[in-house]
């Protein structure tokens, strides 16, 4: 049997706020492919920032291992770009294109692949550049990154489809009219990266190569809003993740057992019968799709070490708890790792530099699914957060984190923000 295509579809700061999550936000196309496909509904990032995000996901491998600990367009890279996922297809056979964002280098021709189709990643330029791609008769088998920006800060106005009155705030922010007129914002976003999403699906539907195509769609992390992206609660780390296509991803499947992006690597290879590295940190998805496994994982870890500045933190997430460690002893909100927008204006306006942080958090997700309710003092509580310390600190040594040894210093040349400061728009400092 001929190896399959694999299409991997992906956007910026999306977080679950597509409508497979039951999110008011239209996104027809989306859930379309969710209805042929497997929805996971307990996906994570291993970090909610953006390149560190991309290349855990690509490589198979924590950003701590892999090198990616800050931003590619700021000064970090992979400690080693044959890492990446498409040096392993090609091993096999695979021909790899990339078209729209990518943002794991500064250079993507670094990277490897054998067609750079372009790097414009409005769904504008790069949607229709993938689907003449796979029209024209692509060699095959290929992998074919296509990525969109749409979703990133700042939005587009919210035309008359997001008419900010009947919007709702995302979860962690009050229900006003500065944070509607956000949110409708982010959703006129949303359905223009639907509407290139659909653009590709079809043009795959159009040649006859979607039922030799495993499609997954997903995004790096939460959105773009306070108390979300960059931050390890769920609303930074949830992500959507849809894969249809060969190997039992069909159906119309929802599986609620927790799964990362780091078990996208492993899946395939196993789907395309390939031995994994040994070096990856995630696990074949078809355990649980083909119903041999109710669960893959026991604990998700999750990190953040820099963004635009440098907030050393590590969590480690059960099914019925989060338990967040900051190494940075600071006490008091990174403002510059939030990126600029009316949600955060608000709470500026409200008080939220002057709020405490707290070194150590724990959260118990059955009664506080928002995680807004810190039970690390509950002498209730002291034997979880005792047990989930030490597996968060087993986890750092196993995996050699270098917040062991101390700070983590940013590499030569890279540009880091003050972490004193308010936004990540302020002159950053080169190293």
């Amino acid at each position: 049997m001929a190896r399959p295509n694999i299409l991997y579809l992906h956007t910026h700061d999306m977080g679950r706020y597509a409508q497979p999550y039951g999110y008011p936000v239209p996104t027809p196309n989306i859930q379309k492919l969710a209805e042929g496909g497997v929805t996971f509904r307990n996906c994570f990032c291993s970090t909610p920032t953006c390149s560190a995000s991309r290349a855990a996901l690509l490589t198979g491998m924590y950003p701590h291992r892999n090198g990616m600990l800050g931003l590619a367009h700021r000064g970090w890279s992979l400690y080693d770009y044959s890492w990446h996922i498409i040096h392993t297809l090609r091993t096999v056979g695979y021909h790899s294109a990339l078209c729209g964002v990518q943002h794991i280098s500064r250079d993507p021709h670094q990277i490897g692949y054998d067609a750079v189709i372009t790097t414009a990643a409005k769904v504008t330029e790069a949607a229709p550049r993938a689907a003449e791609w796979l029209t024209n008769s692509p060699p095959r088998p290929f992998f074919l990154s296509v990525g969109f920006s749409d979703t990133h800060r700042d939005f587009r106005q919210p035309g008359p489809d997001e008419d900010p009155r009947w919007c709702r705030a995302p979860d962690p922010l009050p229900d006003n009219e500065t944070t509607r007129r956000d949110m409708a914002g982010f959703k006129a976003e949303a359905r223009e990266v639907d509407r290139g999403m659909g653009l590709v699906l079809d043009a795959l539907e159009r040649t006859g190569l979607a039922d030799q195509t495993i499609v997954i769609c997903t995004t790096d992390h939460g959105i773009a809003f306070p108390h979300m992206k960059c931050n390890l609660t769920d609303h930074g780390i949830a992500v959507m993740m849809i894969i249809r296509g060969p190997g039992g991803f069909g159906g119309g499947k929802v599986l609620d057992a927790m799964v990362q992006h780091l078990d996208v690597f492993p899946t395939l290879c196993e789907v395309v019968g390939l031995e994994k590295p040994g070096r990856l940190d995630g696990e074949s998805l078809l355990p649980l799709v083909r119903g041999e496994a109710d669960e893959i994982h026991d604990a998700i870890y999750t990190e953040v070490t820099y963004h635009a500045a440098y907030e050393p933190m590590r969590a480690v997430r059960t099914t019925r708890y989060k338990f967040i460690k900051r190494f940075d002893g600071r006490g008091r909100p990174n403002l510059p790792n939030c990126d600029d927008s009316p949600s955060k204006d608000f709470w500026l306006a409200h008080g939220w530099r002057e709020r405490p942080v707290s070194e150590e958090e724990l959260f118990d997700l059955v009664f506080d699914p928002h995680e807004a309710c810190n039970r690390i003092a509950d002498p209730a509580y002291q034997g979880v957060a005792a047990e989930l310390r030490q597996r968060l600190d087993d986890w750092m040594h196993q995996t050699d984190d270098p917040l062991l040894k101390g700070p983590v210093p940013a590499p030569p040349g890279a540009r880091v923000n003050d972490p004193d400061g308010l936004s990540p728009r302020e002159p950053a400092r080169e190293v």
